[in-house]
């Protein structure tokens, strides 16, 4: 009786051996059909290729294998993208995506995604060198941005007349690239750049902003921030300050080549890829490196407060930069050792100093590989 008992358990199969079998079967028809299959046509028709280069003892061998391998070559770049295609089955009433590869929907998010990202640049700062012909506007249509966003951090004039070969900064969006300062935060750092409390979270939802706690979104003083949507704020630019008195225009001058030291003092700062120039920190008169036409002088927005630029006319420029005050004029023209003004800190500068430039057709030099 007991034995009968166990005969009609075992008839009726647990449900989970049944789906185990199901999922067996499954595998059997696919791997059949997705490898059994195509590799049996392969060796019959390897097997008939065989025998017919046997009967012509090689005479043909050389010639159709080497077809046979790129014919195969271009075989799998043909048909491997439809091997990974999704795949699906009917099996309860449903389509069920198989091998773990993505569905419809979810390739479109994840495409959309990598678009995203790449109209981004994945967040990184492009370096693009002006090319001839090239305009602001084309620049900035050619990343997808606005004019503003590259004169912003760039530190251009609103109208800025392009250089061949001069290097712009790219941002990955339209907006401001901020540098933290102690004390900041989100919210005071979005409403410098005239964001609203509700526009602040573009602040926080940019991908590529960290922050030292992503919950408070607590800030690391000297990080960089990126601002979707913010826009630079006008400040009232001064003018250029000259002197009561002017040092005399020189008449006709020549360039001897050679430079002397502009200022006297203490390099603060030295020539690197991020500073291709050198400051020196002092104070008194600053002079003219070599003799030259002053092509430049008076107030400069983007940084250098008051400056003059000198052309040289052997393809060489200098600028001085940060000046107290200004004792040339733009058009005259000035020997060696002339005075250009009085060191300062105007413009964006931390304190009393010279930023000297030596710029060789558009290109920015090592001032201490010329100097004297």
């Amino acid at each position: 009786m007991k034995n009968q008992v166990k005969k009609e358990i075992w008839k009726e199969k647990p449900e989970i051996l049944v789906d185990f079998g199901d999922y067996l079967n499954f595998w059997h028809r696919y791997l059949k059909n997705r490898i059994y299959s195509p590799f049996s046509y392969f060796e019959k028709a390897k097997d008939w290729l065989v025998n017919g280069l046997y009967r012509q003892r090689g005479k043909y061998s050389r010639p159709i294998l080497h077809f046979g391998a790129i014919a195969l070559a271009f075989a799998v770049v043909l048909v491997a993208p439809s091997i990974f295609e999704r795949v699906t089955y009917e099996t309860d009433g449903s389509n069920r995506n198989v091998l773990g590869v993505a569905s419809a929907d979810e390739v479109s998010f994840y495409t959309m995604q990598a678009d995203e990202v790449r109209q981004m640049r994945g967040g990184e700062i492009t370096l693009h060198r002006v090319q001839e012909g090239e305009t602001l506007v084309s620049i900035a249509e050619q990343y997808g941005l606005q004019k503003e966003t590259i004169i912003w951090e760039n530190n251009l004039s609103d109208n800025p007349k392009l250089e061949i070969g001069q290097e712009l900064r790219i941002l990955p969006v339209d907006g401001i690239r901020h540098k933290v300062a102690k004390g900041e935060t989100v919210v005071t750092i979005g409403s410098k750049y005239g964001l609203k409390d509700a526009q602040v979270q573009a602040i926080v939802d940019f991908p590529f902003n960290d922050f030292l706690n992503n919950e408070t979104f607590e800030l690391a003083v000297g990080q960089y921030l990126m601002i979707p949507g913010g826009i630079r704020q006008r400040a009232i630019v001064p003018t250029g300050t000259f002197a009561s008195r002017l040092t005399p225009s020189a008449g006709t001058v020549s360039a001897t080549g050679g430079f002397v030291w502009p200022a006297s003092g203490i390099i603060s700062q030295g020539y690197s890829f991020y500073h291709k120039a050198i400051d020196i920190a002092g104070s008194g008169s600053i002079l003219a490196g070599d003799s030259g036409t002053v092509i430049a002088s008076g107030w400069d927005a983007s940084g250098y407060g008051n400056r003059v630029i000198l052309d040289h006319g052997n393809g060489t420029k200098t600028l001085y930069a940060h000046m107290s005050v200004l004792q040339v004029v733009e058009g005259q023209t000035v020997n060696k050792g002339d005075v250009l003004g009085q060191m300062g800190s105007t413009g964006r500068s931390t304190g009393r100093h010279l930023h000297f430039e030596i710029r060789q057709d558009s290109v920015l030099l090592n001032p201490l590989d010329y100097l004297k």
